[in-house]
């Protein structure tokens, strides 16, 4: 793992106490491991440990540099990203009754851009419900919400833990990447091939890579890869047990899932050998996840296969499966754009120019179009659906 370290800014003397506090935690819990624990288990605590983790401290994670965020998502980005997608939403709400929206919501934006949205196509869900561990980040959507949907207030609650059955339509845009990941590497020396999980040790006080032999679930997991050794990579158990558990509770609608990922096949290649996992600080990408435990985002690439294997596993039908710029051209993102124009013919307002610089970022080859991906997964939802009527790759999964 490599970091030019002098690339990133550097944190404030409170960001580094609470990343200190956080490392204490981690070594104790090596300690009482036996000097080992899987990264999946370390980046669990790296991001969500009560009160010092990435997500569930206070730092702030999401917006631009000024807002001094870390990243930007999508819907930050411009409203019609909210626009498009209540085009498909509205189609999943119409086929489930109740009909409610369950979903993550990061800054609080997506909810309140798609709430009028859905309002606009005559589509308001008897409720909009947010699954929020955070206490920080409940506190900043119930800003959002007041600032820009406060007429739509009285839909909103949060929540603590998925309910135990729902109708209707669960939105996950970047939740996948940043679940829990195990790291592993096939080697290819001696007589047998075998696989190894790389976790995490500590040497003279410092985090360090320590493996072992992989066993079990994970083994099981990676055996059916088949990827030439000797390779390194990540497989993500977590991801696939929350897909079959949200499956075994949606009663009737569909589960829209947006992330940065691959087909298997095409994630396991040669070419990545060394794997997906990236970190995120300041607007800036490093490979160092030891570096300040919980400061920096943590995420590694969706493999939509398993995701796809989970569903259907599960009972649930892939309704879908294409890129984030098909998705959001078939939703009709380009004739919303076409509507947000402002001012003469020939010349393009400052609102029309960022409008049209957000789309292009959503929906460029070279941005977020081709390396975000879009799944959708259903049980009792007709065909076809919007967003996979063009350009659908259920096929490739």
């Amino acid at each position: 793992m490599n970091l030019q370290q002098a690339d990133l800014p550097e944190p404030s003397a409170d960001a580094r106490a609470a990343s200190a506090a956080l490392l204490r935690l981690i070594a104790a819990e090596i300690e009482a491991g036996g000097g080992w624990i899987s990264f999946a288990r370390y980046m669990e605590l790296a991001l969500y440990a009560p009160g010092l983790g990435y997500y569930s401290g206070g730092s702030h994670k999401f917006g631009d540099h000024q807002a001094g965020g870390d990243f930007l998502t999508a819907p930050e980005l411009t409203p019609l990203f909210a626009g498009a997608l209540a085009r498909q939403v509205a189609q999943v709400l119409a086929a489930a009754s109740p009909c409610g929206i369950v979903a993550g919501a990061g800054s609080g934006r997506l909810a309140a851009d798609l709430l009028p949205a859905l309002a606009t196509l005559d589509c308001l869900p008897e409720h909009y419900r947010i699954l929020e561990l955070s206490g920080e980040l409940r506190a900043r959507q119930q800003a959002t919400l007041a600032e820009r949907a406060p007429r739509f207030a009285d839909r909103v609650e949060w929540l603590n833990e998925l309910p135990q059955g729902f109708s209707g339509c669960l939105i996950g845009n970047e939740l996948l990447d940043a679940m829990p990941t195990h790291t592993l590497r096939w080697s290819d020396e001696g007589e047998t091939a075998a696989v190894f999980e790389r976790g995490v040790g500590l040497t003279d006080g410092r985090l360090t890579v320590a493996e072992r032999p992989a066993s079990g679930a994970l083994l099981d997991a990676a055996q059916t890869l088949k990827v030439q050794a000797p390779y390194r990579g990540e497989i993500s158990l977590a991801a696939r047990a929350w897909v079959s558990e949200l499956a075994r509770r949606l009663e009737h609608g569909a589960i829209l899932l947006i992330d940065y990922g691959l087909p298997r096949h095409e994630l396991y290649h040669a070419l990545r050998d060394g794997g997906t996992l990236r970190c995120h600080y300041r607007h800036r990408v490093h490979d160092d996840p030891f570096w300040f435990p919980g400061l920096s985002d943590i995420t590694s690439h969706v493999d939509f296969t398993a995701v796809a294997e989970a569903g259907h596993d599960a009972g649930l039908d892939v309704l879908g499966y294409t890129s984030q710029a098909n998705f959001l051209l078939n939703c009709g993102i380009g004739e919303l754009l076409q509507e947000e124009r402002v001012g003469a013919d020939d010349t393009a307002s400052a609102d029309d120019l960022r409008a049209r610089g957000a789309v292009n970022v959503l929906i460029s080859p070279n941005e977020m179009g081709e390396l975000f991906k879009v799944i959708a997964l259903g049980r009792g939802v007709p065909g076809p659906l919007l967003g996979f009527a063009r350009a659908d790759r259920v096929h490739a999964l």
